[in-house]
């Protein structure tokens, strides 16, 4: 089974009622793996957005101990890689949660990055490949 890697946009529309891609997130979630995985600072970001929508962040919380949602990264290992990302991608601008997550699919080959965010249509791992993304058509 392929590893799902999820960014903060798909975490924020599954919880979200009322977002716009609510009922595409959870019809994703439901072909998804059992567990996903993601970074800290996805998590922080949602956290974030949701709280200041006025949204309850609880859910979130439950998606990890629930074990649907897992954070699976050493920044303290990958700082130097995800600086290296930020530094090429300075003209999207990349943050630190998207070169996190594409620094996840390059030590997982065969990964997808679940996301709403089209710049990871642009974003390469391993400087030339594309990333394998379960993303709503344009």
């Amino acid at each position: 089974m392929k590893i799902w890697l999820v960014d903060t946009g798909p975490l924020i529309a599954l919880l979200a009622r009322d977002d716009a891609h609510h009922e595409w997130a959870i019809e994703q979630s439901k072909a998804a793996p059992a567990t996903v995985l993601t970074c800290e600072a996805v998590i922080s970001e949602a956290l974030f957005l949701l709280k200041r929508a006025g949204h309850d962040v609880d859910d979130l919380f439950t998606l990890v101990e629930v074990g649907f949602l897992r954070s699976d990264f050493n920044f303290q290992a990958e700082a130097r890689a995800v600086r290296n990302l930020m530094k090429r991608y300075r003209e999207q601008p990349m943050g630190s949660a998207d070169a996190c997550l594409v620094r996840m699919a390059e030590l997982n080959p065969d990964a997808c990055v679940w996301t709403l965010d089209g710049d990871f249509r642009v974003y390469r791992k391993n400087r030339r490949q594309t990333l394998s993304l379960v993303i709503p058509d344009a």
